[in-house]
């Protein structure tokens, strides 16, 4: 996009400035259906006076939301000439990483053009990408280290990134194998209460891997690679006594492994693999007096070599917006009550079970 200068003053103590789209963009791209994309930033800049002619976008208000304008706008161009299209969400979140740039909350170094236009895997007519600064780090960070934990709230991508990640590496051809595994303990339940085989005990602990492998591979193929062992989703109990070479392991819901199930996991490590462990340590569902493992782990393992800890928000979640908000309230209750996820610390919430 070029800026050109115009003819008009603006008034005193306001800036202004003017951008000319490039003719091979149609303005509906730019702007959206109905001037959706528009109305965004309209609404993140109340101050600023945005104007359309024509392929000719300008702008008037205070110098900083004037320069942040030019900037969502030439970042935008840049996401478009890959030929992927704009959406609300990612203007909006085009926009929060350039002002928190400007306000140095971030430091900067990558854009929203490259956050996102980073292709992890194109499956069924879909291409998984991270959505914001955060998850392209955390991404960034399973190529270049052995072990990353990914923690943050639910809807934050971990799991869902560090699977494409797998899939990816063993298309690539990266490794030999996938292993997916959890902890059966969910939300103070007991797999003795549950009906039918072991095996139908545990899959619904792991249903939600399944429905990741789903989105990702052909579904014909996935039990011919779970048969051949080239994909293995099992509970971590599962894990006890083994060494994985040449794998791609991710441990799901890491938050409800004990210290001594985290130790054991970790040190399933063989050679010519990756481990990404996921979890978030607001939702613990162990029994009372239970320690968390991933909480400890931090404590342990932070600052050894090859080992990262990537570390989501509520400004990660990808899920509906209405979930962020969610998170971000109670931890604004929590802070306020010194309490864990609305329930006073060494209390019981209505499982009867309390992680510490």
């Amino acid at each position: 996009m070029t800026q050109t200068p115009t003819a008009h003053t603006p008034a005193q103590g306001k800036a202004r400035v003017q951008f000319t789209v490039p003719a091979q963009h149609p303005m509906v791209t730019v702007l959206g259906s109905g001037d959706s994309l528009l109305r965004v930033i309209e609404k993140a800049f109340p101050g600023a006076d945005i104007h359309v002619r024509g392929n000719e976008i300008s702008a008037v208000g205070d110098a900083t939301d004037v320069a942040l304008i030019s900037r969502v706008f030439d970042e935008m161009m840049l996401v478009l000439r890959t030929g992927q299209p704009m959406t609300e969400d990612a203007v909006e979140r085009s926009i929060a990483m350039l002002k928190a740039s400007d306000s140095g909350e971030s430091d900067g170094q990558e854009t929203p053009a490259q956050v996102l236009t980073q292709n992890i895997l194109s499956s069924r007519g879909r291409t998984i990408r991270p959505k914001t600064l955060n998850q392209k780090r955390y991404v960034d960070a399973i190529d270049k280290h052995t072990i990353v934990f990914g923690i943050g709230p639910a809807g934050t991508g971990k799991t869902y990134l560090a699977m494409a990640k797998a899939v990816q590496a063993l298309q690539s051809k990266q490794v030999n194998r996938i292993i997916l595994t959890r902890p059966a303990v969910e939300a103070g339940e007991r797999l003795g209460f549950l009906p039918g085989t072991l095996y139908e005990k545990i899959d619904p602990y792991l249903r939600p891997l399944y429905d990741a492998l789903h989105d990702m591979l052909d579904p014909d193929s996935i039990p011919r690679l779970m048969a051949a062992g080239t994909i293995e989703v099992a509970p971590l109990a599962y894990m006890r006594g083994r060494t994985l070479n040449d794998a791609f392991i991710i441990l799901d819901e890491a938050q409800n492994t004990s210290p001594e199930q985290m130790k054991m996991f970790l040190t399933r490590l063989g050679f010519d693999s990756k481990i990404v462990i996921t979890g978030d340590v607001t939702q613990v569902d162990l029994p009372d007096g239970t320690k968390s493992g991933l909480r400890q782990v931090q404590d342990i393992l932070e600052g050894v070599d090859d080992v990262h800890f990537s570390r989501l928000s509520s400004h990660d979640v990808v899920r509906h917006k209405l979930v962020g908000r969610i998170v971000d309230a109670y931890e604004k209750y929590d802070s306020q009550h010194g309490t864990e996820n609305g329930t006073h610390k060494g209390g019981r919430g209505r499982s009867g079970h309390k992680g510490k």
